[in-house]
């Protein structure tokens, strides 16, 4: 818990109206202009001039890899890069090892990220035992835990069995969870390597069909139509996926979708290279496609940016294209590249940013003392970022232990500057300053 108070002074909120906040025993309980000692007398006064104010961010697709997999990332390492990246929140996807598919495993990632105390660590229960696609995990008894799981994915492996997926989404009406899918037909991605198009024809590399992520999200979203359920699509990559999004949501059909960084960002043509950093599934796409994807997280098609943060060991990535693992590093750049794409481009506010980044991903994944409006009685997780600043990318310089980021060596805007969570700064001056302690565990 925290017990200090803090006046953080003449912040823009949202990137609107510059008000004072003042922090106390984890909440926000004086918003104003030029609050004084009259207000409170003992506060850590911090100078936001210049500073965008918003709500901590919440990543509905994190990938910490602990247990199992701490070659690659850790509970401690992986939140570090979080609180660093803004982040207040994130859930914790479920192919660790052992998979997180019974009330134990989740019940241990979400006991670490207490212990760890950088950010609120909510895991993702797994769909299937051992993400085999073949039974049920504990959906229940991951929701009835401590951890209280309301979001279950085999993200990394679709759940391509239309019966499974039925019963996994008729399951979790029982407690409101969500089901988010990795929309892959596996037969169709079978050897794939790349997006198939002109692209993968010149390099003779297998091709990944943008059809193999469309006929997953269209089976998927008449299903929880069928059952009245709430589906969640990972990481939309395509024009075609949007089009399907589109059209399930102009029919009342409760599915929510996501789009990563990399996709809003990045093309095909890096794929030239050769480089396996801009390896990833799905493919980095087609420049029309990352279009279509920023329009369509600007007019609400597409509900939110989750960074799927895939830290992978340097021998993982440090190889020929073939052998090398699919993923991208994510949390310390996401605020930057989405500023870059969607905000320094016009297409969004700062105020569609935080709904993106912080309050429509804190509802889908029911959090209910995240992505909160910064207003008196509030929790007090805050991120103030420098819209200003320029810096450039350096994956050896980051907390988290992957390497693997796509944006090493770009000049990106947007600098975090300090991230408030339950009130304590666990970023003060753009560094690390110490966890949050809990009561108790």
């Amino acid at each position: 818990m925290t017990n200090r108070s803090y006046l953080i002074r003449s912040a823009s909120l949202l990137g609107k109206e510059t008000a004072d906040l003042l922090i106390a025993g984890g909440v926000i309980t004086a918003v104003g202009k030029d609050l004084g000692a009259e207000v409170v007398s003992d506060a850590t006064v911090i100078d936001a001039s210049g500073l965008v104010a918003l709500p901590g961010l919440v990543d509905l697709h994190t990938h910490l890899r602990e247990p199992g997999r701490e070659d690659a990332e850790t509970v401690e390492t992986g939140t570090r890069a979080a609180a660093l990246g803004g982040f207040t929140a994130v859930h914790a996807m479920a192919n660790s090892s052992p998979v997180a598919d019974t009330a134990g495993v989740v019940e241990q990632v979400h006991s670490l990220g207490i212990e760890s105390g950088w950010v609120d660590v909510r895991p993702v229960g797994a769909v299937t035992v051992g993400l085999a696609g073949k039974q049920l995990a504990e959906l229940g008894a991951m929701a009835d835990s401590r951890a209280r799981v309301r979001v279950f994915s085999d993200d990394g492996i679709c759940v391509s069995d239309p019966v499974l997926m039925r019963r996994a989404l008729e399951y979790v009406k029982a407690f409101d969870g969500v089901i988010a899918q990795h929309a892959q037909e596996p037969r169709l991605t079978e050897g794939a390597q790349m997006n198939e198009g002109k692209v993968s024809a010149v390099l003779g590399l297998a091709g990944w069909p943008a059809v193999a992520e469309e006929s997953i999200i269209a089976r998927d979203v008449l299903l929880a139509q069928h059952v009245g359920s709430r589906l969640h699509v990972c990481h939309v990559s395509t024009a075609g996926s949007v089009e399907i999004i589109r059209w399930a949501k102009e029919r009342g059909i409760k599915v929510t979708a996501e789009v990563t960084p990399h996709h809003l960002m990045l093309t095909e043509e890096l794929v030239r290279s050769y480089n396996p950093v801009y390896k990833v599934n799905p493919p980095l796409r087609a420049d029309a496609d990352v279009h279509a994807l920023r329009a369509a997280l600007a007019d609400g098609t597409i509900d939110i940016v989750g960074t799927d943060h895939a830290p992978h060991p340097s021998e993982a990535k440090e190889c020929e294209w073939a052998s090398a693992a699919m993923g991208m590093t994510g949390l310390e750049t996401a605020l930057s590249v989405v500023q870059d794409a969607m905000i320094e481009t016009g297409l969004m506010t700062w105020g569609d940013f935080a709904r993106v980044t912080s309050t429509a991903p804190a509802a889908i994944g029911q959090l209910a003392d995240q992505g909160r409006p910064l207003a008196v009685g509030e929790p007090a997780n805050i991120v103030l970022v420098d819209p200003g600043a320029r810096w450039n990318v350096d994956p050896y310089a980051m907390a988290t232990k992957g390497r693997n980021s796509p944006f090493a060596g770009m000049e990106l805007p947007g600098k975090v500057v300090a991230t408030f969570f339950r009130g304590h700064p666990t970023v003060l001056d753009g560094v690390l300053n110490t966890p949050y302690r809990y009561e108790s565990n």
